[in-house]
């Protein structure tokens, strides 16, 4: 009999914090975003990002925090986890930072030019994120949620994608409870915004280490088993070492964006 070890046994609130646990392993292995995605940001929303009024929801250790900053925004950065906060001070010492989900946002009605959700919007309660983001929200105002997705037409990612697939009993779309889903997934985007979407490819050289760390930062993972995590982590590590003896792999992604204007 197969044993496979199904992320989804453990409840959205647990696996959402789960990630306070390998804070600085995020922070370190976790791709960041390419300069064109806050490229289609802009174009959709009709405006530059300097000087925007932004709040980056789910915002983790900072990693889009820092971006949009590169880009002039004016940011605050909202995160339920103190471990990623903490890592985020770190990181961004001088960034805003509140605690808060985007279930409640702790911000008065229509202050915001942006809301962002990278990587963020599936942990949350979708019709009470909505709810907030058009409270929020000042009218004429962008909200943009994406996700970087794993490019399944490079063949290694796809094996990869398969291995995960028989030791998890699900696809890589369950790992990060939709962070690298497809395309047509179902992401809960408010009925109410028409929204555009843009996919935005790239890819990143890092170290094999890097890989199996980003790898294994993912809720799946961190909330199962220490031992059997360890193993699959160990064999992929041996595994991409034989297929990449130089010890450096390019990550490929495609950024999925979906953005509307209020």
């Amino acid at each position: 009999m197969t044993t496979t070890h199904s992320p989804g046994a453990v409840p959205g609130p647990t696996r959402a914090l789960s990630f306070d646990r390998a804070a600085a392993q995020y922070a370190a292995a976790r791709p960041s975003y390419p300069d064109a995605l806050f490229d289609a940001v802009e174009d959709i929303a009709g405006r530059p990002l300097r000087g925007a009024r932004a709040l980056d929801v789910g915002a983790g250790t900072g990693i889009s925090t820092r971006r949009l900053l590169d880009r002039g925004a004016r940011v605050v950065a909202v995160e339920p986890g103190p471990g990623m906060a903490a890592q985020l001070r770190r990181d961004l010492p001088d960034a805003p930072l509140v605690q808060g989900d985007g279930n409640r946002l702790p911000f008065a009605t229509a202050s915001a030019d942006l809301i962002t959700y990278a990587q963020s919007w599936h942990w949350t309660d979708h019709a009470r994120a909505a709810a907030e983001v058009r409270r929020v929200l000042r009218p004429g105002g962008t909200l943009a949620l994406w996700w970087n997705v794993s490019d399944r037409t490079v063949p290694w990612i796809a094996a990869q994608g398969e291995r995960l697939l028989r030791f998890f009993g699900v696809g890589p779309e369950e790992l990060g409870r939709g962070s690298h889903g497809a395309a047509d997934q179902d992401r809960g985007l408010p009925p109410d915004l028409d929204f555009t979407y843009r996919r935005v490819p790239w890819t990143r050289r890092v170290p094999l280490t890097t890989h199996v760390d980003n790898l294994g930062s993912h809720s799946a993972f961190l909330t199962m088993d220490d031992e059997a995590a360890r193993g699959f982590l160990a064999e992929e590590r041996d595994r991409l070492l034989a297929e990449f003896p130089d010890g450096t792999v390019e990550e490929a992604y495609v950024v999925e964006l979906h953005a509307a204007v209020r």
